[in-house]
């Protein structure tokens, strides 16, 4: 089985050449979202780019990206004060159908200590 390879330029804003990611398809099908978010990772290498999908995730970290997803966010909110407990969105994002494995919810609420 041959694996093709897609290259996707990431673009910044003056149409210079800042990345490239290398996408196997069939392994990989990052999205067009995801792919700009990690554009704008590499355009802005301070920040922190949020990505949820597995896949888009081990590709942006293999670019040296910062990468967070929103089980982070909600614990980082708590952490500063944002909020008070995170259960109720783990919750709201379960029943939404963002898969959580049981044993990640477990986990996510002991780091936030509820």
């Amino acid at each position: 089985m041959g694996m093709m390879c897609q290259v996707h330029r990431i673009l910044n804003g003056q149409k210079l050449l800042s990345q490239f990611i290398c996408l196997q398809s069939g392994l990989l099908s990052t999205g067009v979202g995801e792919i700009s978010a990690m554009s704008l990772g590499f355009e802005n290498p301070e920040r922190i780019v949020i990505l949820d999908d597995l896949l888009a995730r081990r590709t942006a970290h293999a670019a040296g990206l910062q990468v967070w997803g929103t089980l982070r966010v909600l614990l980082e909110a708590k952490a500063i004060g944002v909020t008070s407990e995170i259960r109720t969105h783990v919750e709201r994002l379960d029943s939404s159908g963002m898969y959580l494995s049981n044993e990640l919810k477990q986990r996510i609420l002991r780091l936030a200590r509820e």
